[in-house]
């Protein structure tokens, strides 16, 4: 790398250009909870909640390759390129990395393709983590994939979203078995049901544990922790900045 390249280079960390984004709504607080005491200190914040907006071809370097190929291998396999366009209705860049938005119902078909076309060959699915967005209405439950390709050395990730309504999104532990413990992590703290899974029982929280402790609308309150004899009340008790 030149030393003209690497100064012409943008830190990750730097905020999207005006226009790259859109607002869904906006968070109070540090966590975005209603209805409990902020411990934090951050009870006054007010931050807008934005997503990327859509890229637009040509999308440069190899991410035009990747999108190519999975075109290519759905329309193989489905008839016509309007089942492309419904199974992947977006793709973001955004900081430098490539989504592709998935519909939950196509979910296994595009994995599938991921890992076994010569031409992508995403071999590793490293997990999936569960997001909430309750402003994000119709679309509340996001499940995001993180998908490495060890033959060609890139990475992509894939998002599936469901409604609070109807929060089923299909497993793919059959593609990517490394996901199994994954899926029910997520289901534990954000209460996604993977479709399919073998077993998907809570991995963390007890069994009859009431809601899903990282979802925005799970309350702050909660148990004392002990710990050799020195007791942390719960959130809820504890002293409030507001």
């Amino acid at each position: 790398m030149t030393e003209r390249d690497h100064t012409d280079r943008t830190p990750e960390n730097v905020p999207a250009p005006a226009g790259e984004v859109h607002q869904v709504g906006v968070r109070h607080g540090m966590f975005g909870t209603h209805g409990t005491g902020d411990t934090s200190g951050y009870g006054g914040l007010v931050q807008a909640i934005a997503f990327p907006g859509d890229a637009q071809r040509p999308y440069g370097g190899w991410y035009d390759e990747v999108a190519d190929a999975l075109e290519s291998a759905l329309v193989e396999s489905r008839a016509g390129d309007a089942a492309v366009e419904i199974a992947v209705p977006r793709v973001v860049i955004h900081r430098g990395e490539i989504t592709f938005h998935v519909r939950r119902e196509d979910l296994v078909a595009v994995a599938q393709v991921l890992r076994d076309d010569e031409r992508l060959r995403f071999e590793f699915c490293s997990g999936v983590s569960g997001v909430h967005y309750p402003e994000d209405t119709g679309r509340e439950l996001h499940a995001v994939y993180h998908l490495l390709s060890m033959t060609h050395n890139r990475r992509i990730r894939l998002e599936v979203t469901a409604p609070d309504a109807d929060p089923h999104i299909p497993s793919i532990v059959s593609v990517y078995p490394t996901n199994d413990w994954h899926e029910r992590e997520t289901f534990d703290m954000f209460g996604i049901v993977f479709d399919g899974h073998p077993a998907l029982t809570r991995i963390l929280m007890p069994d009859d544990w009431p809601g899903h402790p990282q979802r925005k609308d799970y309350p702050l309150g909660g148990i004392p922790v002990e710990y050799k004899g020195a007791t942390v009340p719960p959130p809820d008790q504890r002293r409030s900045y507001n």
